[in-house]
């Protein structure tokens, strides 16, 4: 089964904002780097990231093109999605190599920053959003 134009074109894109609900429903944007997956699509996120206990609390997403600031253009399509959370090591290791190809120099010195800040711990997790029909 084919991506929804919508969701092809964010595949493409640079930086992507994630938004995430609190239990009290407030949403939490993030900016992330993507890739496509088939019908859905990936990030790689630190394993003790916010958006992971928001995630577990309810799945809903929605996604939006924008900055690597995480502004999003007036009028950009919004995505709704439901995301699922991936431990397998295996396949964070192939969404960090493919991250790698997409992102080049940016995604090794963001990797290696990160490493540092989190005192070598580098452990992450894949998330994989679908539509929502």
């Amino acid at each position: 089964m084919a991506q929804t134009p919508v969701l092809a074109d964010l595949g493409h894109e640079r930086f992507v904002s994630l938004t995430t609900f609190r239990r009290s429903g407030e949403p939490v944007p993030t900016p992330v780097w993507v890739l496509p997956d088939g019908r859905a699509l990936v990030v790689s996120t630190p394993a003790g990231a916010g958006k992971l206990k928001r995630i577990r609390n309810d799945p809903r997403v929605t996604l939006q093109a924008c900055d690597r600031r995480g502004k999003v253009d007036a009028g950009a399509p919004l995505v709704e999605g439901t995301a699922e959370i991936i431990t397998d090591s295996a396949a964070s290791e192939a969404v960090s190599r493919r991250l790698e190809g997409k992102y080049g120099l940016e995604f090794r010195i963001f990797s290696i920053v990160e490493w540092v800040l989190r005192w070598g711990n580098s452990d992450r997790v894949v998330l994989r959003i679908t539509p929502t029909p």
